[in-house]
């Protein structure tokens, strides 16, 4: 028995260190400290403001050091509740914001301001009340972007200081009194049926152009195609009358060529008389020298008239 209660007596510091040696392995192993991207911690030694440490693998001295704040680098984005807001000409509205931001030095975040989120929301909601207040309704709907400037601005100035830099400021909705709303569409609808009315008489009076151009077009080609048919008739009439005249020329020279008698003129006449008396003439003056022949021509028709049985 006692040397039993030796040999436990000589295990017990052993298991001793061996436990001790076990907690000081798992200190410093909880101690390890990898640092992710995007990301920076705020430490702390002995309750003051120690250093910030970036991406990788870091120690913390145990009991010592402490982290006090695990602060994330990313752009983030908070949606901020609709905030009652009064124009210049006393109509009030909801507008809800939409912020834009970056913590660019964890220092400053973690000990510029007690509630950083908190802080940003009452400044944008006073911000936006002082940038409306000196706007009209109309000019409060229709300079969005020149709000989201003077916001961004104004609060990127303010939140300097807090190691916070402000991005960009959007206006997310605005949102009139109901009996606005209505008014507004009631202007809407007049606005649009007026231009539909515009564009309809527009319409119109370029139908009517185009079908008055088409119709002056049309009696110009008309006018056209009837002077060119009538100077083509005259043409044609002209050129038959020259080809008469010259048939005629050329009739009379040769007759000229060919010495004619007394005699064959006349019977040449008293064919032009027997054509002129086929017509439909009432009257007839005839030349004494073809009422002769005439007479001549009866009385040789008589001679050689044969006998009647």
């Amino acid at each position: 028995m006692l040397l039993l209660a030796v040999e436990v007596g000589a295990i017990v510091p052993w298991i001793i260190l061996a436990v001790l040696a076990l907690i000081v392995l798992i200190v410093l192993i909880s101690n390890i400290v990898i640092v992710q991207q995007a990301r920076a911690y705020v430490v702390e030694r002995l309750g003051a403001f120690h250093s910030v440490w970036s991406v990788g693998f870091h120690f913390k001295i145990p009991f010592i050091e402490k982290i006090a704040r695990r602060v994330s680098l990313k752009e983030q984005v908070v949606d901020f509740e609709p905030q009652p807001v009064i124009t210049k000409d006393n109509v009030t509205m909801q507008i809800d914001t939409v912020v834009y931001f970056q913590i660019t030095d964890p220092k400053l975040y973690a000990y510029g301001v007690e509630h950083p989120m908190s802080a940003i929301e009452n400044l944008t909601a006073t911000t936006l009340r002082n940038i409306i207040g000196d706007l009209e309704l109309d000019q409060t709907l229709t300079s969005r972007d020149i709000i989201n400037t003077k916001m961004r601005t104004i609060l990127d100035e303010a939140t300097d200081p807090w190691g916070i830099k402000i991005n960009r400021v959007e206006l997310k909705n605005i949102i009139p009194p109901r009996e606005i709303q209505d008014a507004m569409e009631k202007q809407m609808k007049a606005e649009r049926e007026r231009r539909e009315s515009i564009l309809k008489a527009e319409g119109e009076k370029k139908s009517a152009i185009l079908v008055a151009e088409g119709e002056k077009q049309s009696q110009i080609l008309r006018a056209e195609a009837k002077k060119q048919a009538q100077i083509l008739e005259a043409e044609g009439e002209a050129e038959a009358l020259l080809k008469v005249q010259k048939a005629t020329a050329d009739s009379i020279r040769m007759i000229n060529e060919a010495s004619p008698t007394e005699g064959v003129l006349k019977i040449k006449a008293l064919e032009a008389f027997e054509k002129a008396a086929d017509g439909k003439a009432t009257k007839l003056i005839i030349p004494s020298e073809i009422q002769g022949l005439a007479g001549l021509a009866g009385s040789l028709k008589e001679v050689f008239k044969p006998d009647e049985k």
